[in-house]
């Protein structure tokens, strides 16, 4: 699960990111699998298979052909080394979306840290704005030995998610309060989450002041399909 500026303006409503989820998520699926039997996997392996499924390339490019209204939007997400850190830690990554069309400018970046909670049962993915966002565009590019960072790269903790396994899917919701954010006219934001093997589903959305939402998901969510294996 687990939003760079925040958002260009050239995206209409944003496109899916990860921002702080709790649970007790109520959703349509769309013909999603949901609450099927499932071979039990511990935490540390359900974090493991959350960043799994977050790495490698997966885009809109399907439900933009379809839609003019949706962007096609690439999200971009690879492991990284934290140097200065314990393997024990949890696993690193870097996060980026960009409009397809223009992949050198990132509206969104982060660097996620995905660890099992133990207290929720659930895994959790803490997002970190970067402090030099211009230094990380298209980090994913670079071989796995070369992506490396330090703890002052992480910048500032933006918002934890938390993402519960029902079926072979994981599941979240932000709290009723959302998460702060400054993007176009938004003081927070809330959103809701599916993550399968090869797709996810996000209903990201922006509300101002006085509690009106200005930007993001309506009825249908941004739906984002697997275009190339895990960047490892």
């Amino acid at each position: 699960m687990l939003t760079h500026r925040e958002r260009s303006d050239t995206v209409r409503g944003g496109a899916g990111g990860f921002l702080g989820l709790a649970l007790g998520i109520s959703i349509g699926l769309g013909g999603w699998p949901l609450g099927g039997r499932a071979e039990p996997l511990t935490l540390s392996r359900q974090a493991e298979e959350v960043a799994e499924r977050l790495m490698g390339v997966l885009d809109t490019a399907v439900q933009a052909a379809s839609n003019p209204q949706v962007a096609n939007v690439r999200m971009v997400t690879c492991q990284v080394s934290l140097a200065d850190a314990p393997s024990s830690e949890g696993i690193w990554l870097y996060q980026e979306q960009a409009i397809a069309t223009n992949l050198q400018a990132p509206y969104r970046q982060r660097f996620l840290h995905i660890t099992p909670s133990p207290f929720s049962q659930t895994v959790r993915s803490l997002a970190y704005r970067p402090t030099r966002p211009n230094a990380w565009v298209n980090f994913c590019d670079r071989p796995a030995a070369n992506r490396k960072i330090i703890r002052k790269d992480l910048g500032a903790a933006v918002c934890s998610v938390f993402l519960k396994r029902s079926g072979d899917v994981y599941m979240g919701v932000t709290p009723a309060i959302g998460c702060p954010t400054t993007a176009r006219g938004a003081v927070r934001t809330t959103n809701r989450v599916i993550l399968g093997a090869d797709r996810m589903e996000t209903w990201d959305r922006g509300y101002n002041a006085q509690g009106q939402q200005v930007w993001g998901a309506e009825g249908e969510s941004y739906q984002f399909r697997r275009s190339s294996p895990s960047k490892e």
